[in-house]
Order: structure tokens, then C-alpha cells, then sequence
């Protein structure tokens, strides 16, 4: 073990951090609206670059931009000079990132991204370097001091780099009207938009799979239905197939406390009536409302014609993730 204070380390450098982002919030001005009407108007892409720390950040920034509604993607400086430069057209949109503004990798492919005239758009600690002078719209982040104590370590001017990043892709988020659903078109594969992209259709049961037994059945078949099926609930249909009720194992204790007879009893004497249910296409995370509102831990799906065409319940929306 040793005496080192890592407490006093760990928290000088976030009070560096946080005045490096302190100092940016003073400093922002139009140019940074400049810059959003630019990247709003953008007929093409936005094309992020940067070397080093500066291009981990530009990864980031361009995923965050991505996936809030601005096409976006990063291009390494290096490979743009040996061929990546083609995957940037004229209608494209250059956020160039580098804290001392001279990194050689970036510079080089200036005189190019000029020539093709794309908008270039600099993110930079030196507003008198060759890329803020060369950029449509030079963004300063006023670092004065890297949290690292050799002052050698990009730490202060990569979170201010980031925090600004996040920064453009909020404003122009809001300037777009992006919405949670179009969020979620982004990000299929996450908790949300499972929850705001995935409806009852996609995880009901339907067909030979949905628990039904006819008015005049006994409970004890109803109950073999039930046990066959796996949803702890069958739905009771009238002669013309539609929906009467629903028994679920709730319905079955209060049965058994009766002291009924489940030979000769009929499901439509014990069955709940009036019972909740849900019609094709609306989302599964409005059913999971739904039934946690009413404490249910299961559903019939009805057609307009009062016919059950699907069932669920809550181990269904636990497996789909939507809980």
C-alpha cells in the first residue's frame, strides 16, 4: 500500500475538468449558431475528423450526432490522405476537431476539403491556428489548462471537445423536432425502442396457441386448456367466437374457496366478465401499462369483432424485454 492521496488526485482533476467546461459555456456565442445552421442545412452529411484523443472524441461526436437525426460518421485524417477523402462530396459538411489546430494529419487534407468546397466547420483551442483560420466557422474551446499535471495528457480540451460536440447535436436535435420515436428507429436493438417500436402482434400468441374454451365447458376442462397453453388464463367465446370472458388462475382460487364442483360447474358461471382487452397494433409497452395499472398479469387481444386473436401476459413482455 502507499500514502498517495488518490482522493485529492481524482478530485483536482474534475475541478479542472468542470473549468474547462465552465470557461466554454462563457465563451459560446452565434458562432456556435452559426455552425448549427450550417450543419442543419446540410444537404449531405457531417463528416467528423480528428487525430489522436481528438479523433477518439470525434467518434463519439459522430454516433451522437448519427443517432439523433443527423447523418453523420468519422473519417480518419490519416486514411483520408490515402484514399478515405473520397467518401467526402461537395454536399457534405466537415467538422474538423484538433486542440493545437496544426495537427499535420488534419492540415494536410484542408487545401482538398477547400477545394471541393465543403463547409468546414474547426473545433479548436487556438482561434489563430492554420484550422480555425482555414474553417467557415471556428469553434474555441478556451482550455487554458490540461488536468494533467505535465500538462502533456489531452484531458481538459477532450472533455471540452466533447461537451461541445454534445452541445451541436442537442441544438440541432431540437431545431429537427427529433422525436423519442424517431430515436428509437435509430437504436432497434435497445430497451427503447423495443419499448417505443415493438406492438402486441409481435409477441402475442395467436392461432391454436391462444387459451379459448366455449361458455357451456366445464371448469376442469377449462382448466386442462389452460395447463396446455401456459398463459395461466383461457378465454371463454360465446357460439358465434366471441369473447364472453376470461378465467385466469386468479379466477380459480376464489373458485376452489366456493368448494364448486369442476365437473359440473360451466366456465361462464365462474368466469370474470367485463374483462380487460387490447386490439391489434397498439404497443406493447401501452399493454404492459395497462396491465400493471390494473394489476392483470394477463390479456386477450380482440379484433373489432370482439373475437380473441391473440394472448399474452407478463412472462411474454418480460422475454420481449419491454419490462
Amino acid at each position: 500500500m502507499t500514502d498517495f492521496d488518490f482522493l485529492r488526485t481524482g478530485s483536482r482533476t474534475i475541478e479542472l475538468e468542470l473549468d474547462a467546461v465552465q470557461n466554454l459555456l462563457k465563451h459560446l456565442d452565434q458562432r456556435f449558431s452559426h455552425a448549427c445552421e450550417l450543419m442543419l442545412n446540410c444537404r449531405g452529411r457531417v463528416i467528423v475528423t480528428g487525430m489522436g484523443k481528438s479523433g477518439h472524441i470525434g467518434n463519439k461526436i459522430a454516433a451522437t450526432l448519427a443517432s439523433t437525426g443527423t447523418p453523420s460518421f468519422f473519417v480518419h485524417p490519416g486514411e483520408a490522405s490515402h484514399g478515405d477523402l473520397g467518401m467526402i462530396t461537395p454536399d457534405d459538411l466537415v467538422l474538423a476537431l484538433s486542440n493545437s489546430g496544426e495537427t499535420a494529419e488534419v492540415v494536410t487534407i484542408l487545401p482538398l476539403i477547400k477545394r471541393m468546397q465543403a463547409p468546414l466547420i474547426s473545433i479548436t483551442a487556438r482561434p489563430d491556428s492554420t484550422l480555425s483560420k482555414a474553417a467557415d466557422v471556428s469553434l474555441h474551446i478556451p482550455v487554458d489548462r490540461e488536468a494533467c499535471p505535465l500538462g502533456l495528457a489531452p484531458t481538459s480540451s477532450t472533455t471540452a471537445q466533447l461537451v461541445l460536440g454534445d452541445a451541436l447535436a442537442i441544438a440541432l436535435l431540437e431545431a429537427r423536432g427529433f422525436s423519442a420515436e424517431d430515436f428509437a428507429f435509430s437504436h432497434p436493438g435497445g430497451a427503447l425502442g423495443r419499448r417505443l417500436l415493438l406492438k402486441v402482434d409481435d409477441i402475442m400468441h395467436t392461432g391454436d396457441a391462444i387459451p379459448v374454451v366455449g361458455a357451456e365447458t366445464s371448469v376442469r376442462d377449462a382448466l386442462l386448456e389452460m395447463t396446455r397453453k401456459h398463459l395461466g388464463m383461457t378465454a371463454v367465446i360465446d357460439s358465434n367466437s366471441a369473447l364472453l370472458g376470461i378465467f385466469t388462475d386468479g379466477d380459480l382460487r376464489r373458485t376452489l374457496d366456493q368448494e364448486v364442483d369442476l365437473k359440473q360447474t360451466r366456465i361462464s358461471d365462474v368466469m370474470t366478465t367485463n374483462c380487460t382487452t387490447v386490439q391489434p397494433g397498439i404497443l406493447a409497452a401501452e399493454a404492459l401499462q395497462i396491465m400493471q395499472s390494473r394489476k392483470i398479469n394477463a390479456l386477450v387481444v380482440v379484433n373489432a369483432d370482439k373475437h380473441p386473436v391473440g394472448a399474452l401476459n407478463m412472462h411474454d413482455m418480460l422475454k420481449a424485454g419491454v419490462i
